[in-house]
């Protein structure tokens, strides 16, 4: 295909390797040879007078230049696509397919029995495949790859023209503590609250949380124990050790130790958090895609 002497099949080729980030993946994607991908990367290159793509040990990096391109590019070809293609229908009762969905730990627990739930009722042709990711940032490079639908999290730290998003969830943090402990049976003042040793949550592996900070503004500081990647491991925990934890309130409603502990608010004011749903662009249209989004509002109209 040949448009102002342009092989829009590069186009194409560009696409590909912007989601995969690997020669291989996209000449797999595309239905061509390793050698065929590589010769259209070095048209691609020559074209556009830049590499676009540098090789490092993960894979392939974008350039400033693909980066710019990668939406245009992308929604050209979708348009394209639309042309050709025959109208979409989306019939949730009579589909057969599956939607990879991005989670991060909290969602996973909280809206997930909820959305598979509602999927066994209205779609039981429908499948899901998660993809797990810590990082708030991290769910915009697995929806550029390609690799999910949907994620749902904390919203990404920058925002991009091509990430869409909708909060969808807010929860608070509370402070717990076992039933038995000392401070259970009198208030949790700042004073009992810093004589205390602390678990803090990281998924990324941080001694330095939200918690950290609100008491660094006030010149304080808390003794942390123990550091986690995992919140809902925390409550079980805390039924064994004299420790406090503050986390959201909705993981120590689910936990199985919920009777065992006891909730307070924090001592110093923290910021709720709200959770999004996060898709890519690309993906804005589609019935299936719009349908499940839709699906992920209702099961969780009851957590705003």
């Amino acid at each position: 295909m040949d448009f102002h002497g342009i092989d829009l099949n590069l186009l194409a080729a560009f696409d590909a390797l912007m989601q995969e980030r690997n020669v291989t993946r996209a000449a797999a994607r595309m239905d061509v040879s390793q050698p065929a991908m590589s010769a259209a990367l070095a048209r691609l290159r020559a074209l556009f007078g830049d590499r676009l793509f540098q090789r490092s040990a993960t894979g392939l990096l974008p350039t400033p230049r693909a980066y710019d391109m990668a939406e245009p590019v992308a929604r050209a070809l979708r348009e394209f696509e639309s042309v050709l293609a025959q109208p979409e229908r989306f019939d949730p009762g009579a589909a057969v397919l599956r939607f990879a969905i991005g989670l991060s730990d909290y969602p996973a627990f909280i809206v997930l029995p909820a959305l598979l739930g509602m999927l066994a009722r209205e779609a039981p042709g429908v499948g899901v495949d998660v993809r797990t990711f810590s990082g708030r940032d991290d769910a915009v490079e697995l929806l550029d790859a390609g690799k999910i639908d949907l994620a749902i999290g904390v919203a990404p730290t920058v925002q991009e023209s091509r990430i869409l998003s909708r909060p969808i969830m807010h929860d608070v943090f509370v402070t717990l503590v076992r039933r038995d402990a000392a401070q259970a049976r009198r208030k949790l003042d700042l004073d009992a609250y810093l004589a205390m040793n602390h678990i803090l949550v990281s998924p990324e592996g941080s001694r330095y949380g939200v918690v950290d900070q609100a008491l660094a503004d006030h010149g304080l500081q808390r003794r942390v124990k123990v550091t986690m990647p995992q919140m809902f491991a925390v409550p079980a925990l805390l039924r064994e050790a004299d420790l406090a934890a503050t986390l959201l309130r909705r993981v120590a409603l689910h936990s199985a130790q919920a009777a065992e502990l006891v909730m307070f608010p924090p001592p110093v004011p923290l910021p709720e958090v709200v959770f999004h749903q996060i898709w890519h662009r690309r993906n804005d249209e589609k019935l299936s895609q719009r349908w499940l989004r839709d699906a992920v509002d209702r099961v969780t109209a009851g957590f705003r």
